[in-house]
């Protein structure tokens, strides 16, 4: 072959690469390219913000090896067969992909691609074992975690794909009406993006690996729950946009020590493509059906968005998000279940506003948790409820967490930073903290407080809560 297109997608780097890598065999010349599609990129700034940071490293990883990045900005089909034409590419390279738009994508190139005798090829990429390749006897795919978990900690790991020692260009590049570039992108779609968000990136992502491998996962398996510990790998933007390979980590942590924990949430990143793949309404349909009536209140559902429900373990975690376009695991399930089980809103819309600020927004992941949280997805106990209260004992026992993203509690010590309505009312008052909008659920906490604060309340109380 003379010449290939390479489409990328969420596959933003160079290292471990199958599409890539067989499209540099393929071929004498390739062609990178990317293309905006503006309907992905609305209403979601700091998704557009990582995705622009990681598209200007892969650019310049491309560069490196005497490649470019074309940037163009349309429909991906229409596009890369454009491109392909103009280039006298004989094969469109991509990775393939399990939500209902890349589906639709791919079904599209290869139609379209067969009737102009182009070559579309898929490969595997965006996780550890490509959806399709485990199935149940006698179904599609599997629909609890733990027998999965089984046959996938069995299953044998393709090997990893050498990155490209020179991506070799045609005689010219082909720039057509629709090249875009970056800053037109940025000033667009990732204006006011969260002010703590990570930058993006291969470079970025493959020194978060190398760092959280060597000084973080050793604690992971007794710490990852632990909100203020921050002893997560804060991976997961990286993975949502390919710039790390899922099974870069995976093949690291597999043999060491707090490994098997951190692999086993890989592998249920891998569990909920699985189920996307063969039910790729996950993000708009039930996925099991309970007769749920929902609650319509749209000033709790504001409530919750902006984090001040009066709980302060899940307005926390919403303020998280808000400022770092990022949510520690547990306080996304705390949230989710607040929203469904105690508010009783659809998880859809909890799914539709993390959507929009998560940086690490991932149609299979996102929809997957929110349907297990809610009962409607994989959970085998659909009734399960994640009381806030006795989270934020077992997972902030000293208030650290909530003191870091509430600052009207900054000055209150434990317990009373879980409860602040547990406060005489002129101290509560003059916080200016919100009442809670439902009733707290029995808690097993402290009794109530009436007239002054006890000591240790305020201010220096806190060394008594540390």
């Amino acid at each position: 072959m003379d010449t290939a297109i390479m489409l990328f997608t969420r596959d933003l780097r160079v290292h471990d690469h199958p599409a890539l890598a067989a499209a540099c065999e393929a071929a004498r010349h390739v062609v990178p390219v990317f293309v905006f599609d503006d309907v992905l990129l609305a209403g979601a700034p700091n998704r557009a913000r990582f995705l622009l940071d990681s598209l200007a490293d892969l650019r310049a990883s491309l560069r490196a090896r005497g490649g470019d990045l074309l940037l163009r900005r349309g429909d991906p089909v229409v596009e890369a067969l454009r491109l392909a034409e103009e280039a006298g590419a004989q094969g469109i390279f991509l990775s393939d992909d399990v939500s209902r738009y890349a589906t639709r994508r791919r079904t599209r190139l290869e139609r379209e691609g067969a009737r102009r005798r182009i070559r579309v090829s898929v490969h595997p990429g965006l996780t550890v074992v490509p959806p399709g390749d485990l199935t149940p006897a006698g179904g599609d795919h599997y629909r609890v975690f733990t027998p999965y978990w089984r046959v996938w900690s069995a299953a044998r790991w393709r090997p990893m794909a050498d990155a490209p020692d020179r991506v070799a260009l045609p005689s010219r590049l082909y720039l057509s009406p629709n090249h875009v570039e970056l800053d037109v992108i940025a000033e667009k779609f990732a204006r006011d993006p969260s002010p703590g968000l990570q930058p993006g990136g291969e470079s970025a992502g493959r020194e978060r690996m190398r760092t959280w491998l060597r000084d973080g996962l050793t604690g992971y398996e007794d710490g990852h729950d632990d909100l203020p510990g921050n002893r997560t790998s804060r991976l997961s933007p990286y993975l949502r946009f390919g710039c790390l390979s899922p099974l870069e980590p995976a093949v690291a942590a597999r043999e060491r020590t707090g490994g098997e924990a951190f692999v086993r949430q890989l592998a249920w990143r891998d569990f909920h493509h699985q189920v996307t793949a063969a039910f790729p309404d996950i993000d708009r349909v039930d996925y099991r059906p309970r007769g749920t009536e929902w609650n319509q209140d749209r000033d709790a559902l504001d409530a919750w968005r902006e984090g001040r429900t009066g709980f302060p373990i899940v307005d926390a975690g919403m303020r998280q998000l808000l400022r770092e376009g990022w949510m520690h695991n547990r306080a996304r399930m705390i949230c989710a279940s607040f929203l469904t089980r105690d508010l009783r809103v659809d998880w859809r819309h909890g799914l539709a506003h993390f959507g929009a600020w998560l940086a690490d927004g991932d149609v299979a992941n996102d929809a997957g948790n929110w349907q297990w949280v809610a009962g409607t997805g994989n959970d085998t106990r659909p009734n399960r409820v994640l009381n806030p209260l006795r989270q934020a004992a077992r997972f902030d026992p000293d208030g650290r967490y909530v003191r870091e993203h509430v600052p009207e509690l900054a000055e209150v010590a434990a317990p009373y930073v879980h409860t602040p309505w547990r406060l005489p009312d002129d101290l509560r008052l003059r916080l200016g903290y919100p009442a809670p909008i439902v009733e707290p659920r029995s808690d097993g906490g402290p009794p109530d407080l009436s007239g002054r604060a006890p000591a240790g309340v305020l201010s220096g109380g806190r060394r008594g809560a540390a």
